[in-house]
């Protein structure tokens, strides 16, 4: 494995800048390496937050950092100083976008606003992404996963199912809006490439989430005036869960008119097979809860591997509710290679998960594992052809002729 990029994937020869940190920004980032851009990531001098998390085998080496940041090299730069922003100035100087996950006025007041940027690279593509779009009086609120979720109407939606506001257990809001990053850059540098030019983006989490909660909840509110309250009856249902079986839990999830016909023959409800409420789906969403509670009854009838039998012979939808834990030694998962093990230069074995889309003419590749804190920065200084007598100053060290490999 080399320092240097090699022009494997879709997006071989597209050279991004990338400011960001923690998940929402890197998990773009990360999408855009693994189809092949050279992301250079510019972190501060104390790094990356999300390196400091535990467990690790070495500080600042932290297990969900080597996933989210594989195929990305490392630059440090104290953007503080006048000679690092001279060296970001070159580097944005010879690349093809530029993302940060900054407030919007605080990238301005460091400089990288799309103005200056753009002055330095007059066809980039500058993305800002935001907890708010920088047009509305939220602009300058601090934005973390749980704001959004709480702010978007996702929270609510717990209350109608469980009783409570909650939390989902995942970082939803920065993920989805990180795959809005990343596709909109792509689609930016497809309109480049066709003669558009540069331009800058802005990829707010907030409207990101609105949009994505209310594509099934609009329901009658689409309309003017409303024709109903918001909220789509079978996603929000009490009932609509897993449901224990006799000896674990399942998804059971009949879904269109012969689904429903099977699943009544297989556990003897006939009286259910003629009934109006539920003969079509229409129907059967404004009466959902009935049959939930039915599914939910049933379940505990039989064994999760009965029902699993039962539901992929008639190809009704069903999964054992697996842990996190059960992902590792899933069947399916095996099968298409999902997971292996890589041999990372300082922190030795660890687990790897493919790219989950292929491409037939640019399959799965790690280029570079995960960097540890600056380890390219000589090499990236270097490429953009600053002077050695700076390069010196930016790093605090004398040359150094160790191949990058040896110790990245």
């Amino acid at each position: 494995m080399t320092g240097k990029a090699k022009r494997v994937g879709p997006l071989a020869g597209v050279r991004v800048i990338d400011l960001t940190n923690v998940i929402m920004g890197p998990f773009a980032t990360h999408i855009l390496a693994d189809l092949g851009a050279d992301v250079i990531k510019v972190e501060a001098p104390e790094g990356d937050t999300f390196r400091s998390y535990r467990p690790a085998r070495h500080t600042a080496m932290a297990g969900n950092f080597l996933h989210l940041n594989r195929n990305k090299r490392s630059i440090v730069l104290d953007l503080k100083t006048p000679a690092a922003r001279a060296a970001l100035d070159q580097l944005i100087a010879g690349a093809d976008v530029f993302v940060h996950a900054m407030r919007p006025a605080a990238a301005e007041r460091l400089g990288y606003g799309h103005a200056h940027v753009s002055q330095l690279r007059p066809d980039i593509v500058y993305c800002g992404a935001y907890g708010f779009g920088a047009e509305g009086r939220y602009a300058e609120k601090a934005a973390y996963d749980d704001i959004i979720q709480a702010g978007s109407g996702l929270s609510a939606l717990q209350n109608a199912m469980h009783g409570a506001p909650g939390y989902l257990p995942t970082v939803l809001c920065d993920k989805i809006a990180g795959q809005a990053i990343a596709y909109s850059i792509i689609a930016a540098l497809f309109q480049r490439a066709s003669g558009g030019g540069g331009q800058a983006i802005e990829v707010p989490m907030f409207e990101t989430m609105v949009e994505f909660n209310l594509i099934e909840h609009m329901m009658g509110s689409a309309f003017e005036p409303p024709l109903g309250p918001p909220g789509f009856n079978r996603v929000i249902s009490h009932h609509r869960k897993p449901y224990a079986t006799r000896d674990g839990y399942a998804c059971i999830l009949p879904y269109s008119d012969r689904n429903w016909q099977d699943f009544f023959d297989f556990t003897g409800r006939a009286e259910f097979k003629g009934d109006p409420r539920f003969a079509n789906l229409g129907e059967r969403v404004q009466n959902i809860d009935v049959l939930y509670a039915v599914v939910e009854e049933e379940a505990a009838r039989r064994t999760t591997a009965e029902w699993i039998a039962f539901c992929d012979r008639v190809s009704i939808p069903c999964m054992p509710v697996n842990d996190l834990g059960d992902l590792f030694e899933d069947p399916h998962l095996r099968d298409v290679g999902f997971f292996s093990v890589a041999e990372h230069p300082s922190e030795g074995a660890y687990r790897v998960m493919r790219r989950p889309v292929s491409f037939s003419s640019a399959p799965f590749e790690i280029r570079h594992h995960a960097p540890g804190l600056g380890a390219q920065t000589r090499e990236i200084l270097e490429e953009a052809g600053l002077p050695e007598e700076t390069i010196r100053a930016l790093t605090g060290q004398p040359r150094c002729d160790t191949p990058m490999e040896q110790i990245s």
